[in-house]
Formats: structure tokens, C-alpha cells, sequence
């Protein structure tokens, strides 16, 4: 028997009663509210208690688990659009190599596990995470969010991806492919795929932790993302990201068709309008400016640049958001802490964004990002059951959300996999 197999076949039917539900569609809340979830893992009912069916799932024999939420709000798992899950917090990507592949593993999957725990129930990857490890979670070797992986970031030479010391030594650890025409970035497609990549990513601009460009640099031309989004399109339909900092990149980015605009640090209104009529997500990470600035732990020239760009980026981002942006919720993780991913939703609603919208946009939105609208996003019928319970009214003070303490029940496709509040019962409840 596999290990997807055993995980599936422990699943209990979960029934929660007496919370207060925000569904992810922005909807206006439900203040007493069910939420049953099957014994496939997917959402039987979500609604008003009064309108509840007394039996919902499809073994009608099978033993159902009462949860009284206490007054709790439920809401679906949220997404992280842009992590980096095989670094430390502040790490070097070169200094990834130094440590023992053994403890990178184990490092890696600690931090998967610390992520889900925040109430992440989804993650995509943008660079440098082995698609190994999307398997392992997909066949429960490992605990932690379902994920996307780009596996490595398509960059130029000098560019953002080019961690080379100038004697040539490479510190990229597999997290960069080189590319410096329009074939060549087709090959490098090619090859990131052939790894397992879910998604491509490229470097439009350049950035704030490389040493050799700024973020209003231009990274890969409009021509050579062209090559890479009709590649992906070639080999499935994969997805492109681009990080993309600088005003001129991010207009290259979007004009050569990519699905989504990784920090838009420098998106002005012509970029903004231009991604409105192209459907091009915007992803701010804002973790990277409220959070990800140390003096003390970054070299000078990171330090610098963030410092410039900090106030610049709120600016922008401000606009965005009052725009009508189509916005998903990333931070960088490891630019940024890991662990504390729900406060990227504190940093939209500081910038002008409703409490309930910062909520879609870690939900359903993202999960439009990620192509799987269809399965997750929201507590609806017939969407997998994912969900957390917190304590707190996040529409009042969406920071209740940042906190993991607050998080006391993390619901993965049925499995309770965080459970603060004795929901699991220990039947197949938190932590293996």
C-alpha cells in the first residue's frame, strides 16, 4: 500500500459547526455556519446551519467527526504564490552548497511543514526547489504544502539568476539556468521541464539581492521572453513568472506574455493598464519590503538598494491595489522569514486593501494564479477540502492571521493536519 493510499484511506468525515465562514469569494460572512467535508476530502456543504443537510457524505454508514468551532472563523487554506523553500531565512543561495545534502533535505522539509502550520495549504516554488519534493508531499513521505515548483529561474549572464563569483565560480546550487539569446532561453525551458518544473520562471530585470545589476536593469529582452512563454506553451501550457522589478522589464514581461509579474516594484499605470487588458497577475511581496530589510545581516549593496526602493515600492503597489490589479498573495519566503507567510495580508491592507479582498487574494485569486480555480480557492461544493480555523476576527484586524498561534486548525484535503483545538481526537490528527 502507498503512502497517498494510507493518508487517503485514514480520512474521517469532518462536519464543523457553530463558525463563522469566509468562504474565499468574497461573499459577505456566514455567522452560523457548517462545513462538511467527505470522506474523499472534498467540501459536501458549506453554508448556513439552518439550511445543513443532517447526512452529506456518500457512505452514508461512515463515522462523522462533530467539531464545535466555538464561535471560530473557518476560511480556506491560503496560498503563497512565491517562496523559496530550500533556504534558510536570509541565506545566500550559495551557501546552500556548504551544508550536508542530508540536512538541506531535512532543513527543507522542517520548513514545508513550519509553512503549512501558518495556515498555507498550497505553495509555489521560484527556484530551487527539486520537484522531489512536490512527489514527496503528493505521496505523504513528507508533511506540507501541495506545491509548484519552477525548480530553477531562467536568467542572463550578470543577470538577477547569476550568482557566479567573478572568477567564475558558480554558487547558483541548481537554482539558475543561464540563457543569453532567444534559443538558447528556448533550451533553457527545455531543460527545467525535463526536471519536472510546473511553471517556468525568468529574470526581466535585475534585482536587489544580485551584486552585479540594479532592479531598474533589464534582465531577459521582450524577445527572449517571447521564446520562452510560445516554449512553455509548446511543452503543455506551463505557466511563465517573471520577476520583475524595474519599470521597463516589467513592461517587457507582460508584453511578452507571461502569466504573472513576480514584486511589480516599479509598475506604473501604463504597466498596470497594459496587465488589466492581458489578465497578467501581480504579485507584490511586499514581506520583502516590511519585513525583509536588515541592515545588520545583508551586505551593503542589498541593504542599499532596499532602502531606495522600500518607499518607491509602497507607492506603487499603493496604486495597484486601488487600480483594481489582478492581485495574489506571495512574499519570497526565505528573503523574507519563513513561517510567518499570513502576514503578507496585514502588508496589502496597510497599502489600501480591504480586509476581505486581501483574504480572495490569498485564496481564490491565487488559486486562479496557479490554474486550479477548479479544486481549491474556496470553501464551496465540491472544492477539496481545505481549511483553517483561527481565532480572532480577521475582517476586523486582519493581522490575527499573521500570528500561527492563531491558527488552530489546519484542514488539508480532509486531513487535519494542525489541530490546537482537539479536532483530530487522535484519530489522524497533526503530526507524524
Amino acid at each position: 500500500m502507498t503512502h497517498a493510499t494510507t493518508q487517503a484511506s485514514s480520512r474521517t468525515p469532518l462536519r464543523i459547526h457553530h463558525t463563522r465562514l469566509i468562504d474565499g469569494t468574497g461573499s459577505a460572512p456566514v455567522d452560523d455556519a457548517v462545513i462538511v467535508i467527505d470522506s474523499e476530502g472534498i467540501i459536501a456543504y458549506a453554508g448556513p446551519a439552518a439550511e445543513a443537510p443532517e447526512s452529506t457524505d456518500r457512505d452514508a454508514s461512515a463515522q462523522v467527526r462533530e467539531v464545535d468551532a466555538g464561535g471560530r472563523t473557518v476560511l480556506p487554506g491560503f496560498f503563497d504564490c512565491h517562496v523559496h523553500m530550500s533556504y534558510a531565512h536570509g541565506a545566500h543561495p550559495g551557501r546552500r552548497g556548504e551544508l550536508d545534502r542530508v540536512l538541506v533535505t531535512l532543513d527543507t522539509a522542517a520548513r514545508l511543514r513550519q509553512t503549512l502550520d501558518t495556515g498555507v495549504t498550497t505553495v509555489r516554488d521560484l527556484a530551487g526547489l527539486a520537484s522531489g519534493y512536490r512527489t514527496a508531499v503528493e505521496t505523504g513521505r513528507i508533511v506540507g504544502p501541495r506545491i509548484q515548483t519552477a525548480v530553477r529561474v531562467i536568467s542572463h549572464t550578470g543577470g538577477h539568476g547569476d550568482v557566479r563569483l567573478p572568477d567564475g565560480t558558480d554558487l547558483s546550487d541548481g537554482m539558475s539556468e543561464l540563457a543569453d539569446t532567444a534559443d538558447e532561453a528556448r533550451l533553457a525551458v527545455r531543460r527545467v521541464l525535463r526536471e519536472g518544473a510546473d511553471l517556468v520562471k525568468v529574470c526581466a530585470t535585475g534585482g536587489m539581492g544580485s551584486p552585479y545589476d540594479q532592479p531598474d536593469d533589464e534582465g531577459l529582452s521582450e524577445e527572449e521572453i517571447r521564446s520562452v512563454v510560445d516554449e512553455a506553451r509548446r511543452h503543455g501550457g506551463k505557466p511563465v513568472a517573471a520577476h520583475a522589478q524595474g519599470t521597463a522589464g516589467i513592461l517587457n514581461a507582460i508584453r511578452g506574455g507571461v502569466t504573472s509579474i513576480e514584486h511589480g516594484y516599479g509598475i506604473n499605470e501604463q504597466a498596470l493598464e497594459l496587465a488589466g487588458e492581458r489578465g497578467t497577475f501581480v504579485v507584490p511581496t511586499l514581506s520583502t519590503v516590511y519585513a525583509g530589510i536588515n541592515k545588520d545581516t545583508m551586505p551593503d549593496y542589498h541593504y542599499q538598494k532596499k532602502v531606495r526602493w522600500s518607499g518607491v515600492t509602497k507607492e506603487n503597489i499603493a496604486r495597484a491595489i486601488e487600480s483594481g490589479a489582478r492581485i495574489a498573495m506571495g512574499t519570497d519566503a526565505a528573503v523574507g522569514p519563513h513561517g510567518v507567510n499570513l502576514m503578507e495580508l496585514s502588508y496589502l491592507v496597510d497599502l489600501g486593501m480591504a480586509p476581505m479582498d486581501a483574504i480572495v487574494a490569498g485564496t481564490r485569486t491565487s488559486a486562479e494564479l496557479l490554474g486550479v480555480e477548479d479544486r481549491l480557492g474556496t470553501l464551496t461544493e465540491g472544492r477539496v477540502g481545505d481549511l483553517i480555523l483561527c481565532d480572532g476576527d480577521p475582517l476586523a484586524d486582519i493581522g490575527v492571521l499573521g500570528d500561527p498561534a492563531n491558527i488552530v486548525c489546519v484542514v488539508q484535503e480532509g486531513v487535519v493536519r494542525k489541530d490546537l483545538i482537539g479536532v483530530a481526537g487522535g484519530a489522524d490528527g497533526g503530526r507524524p
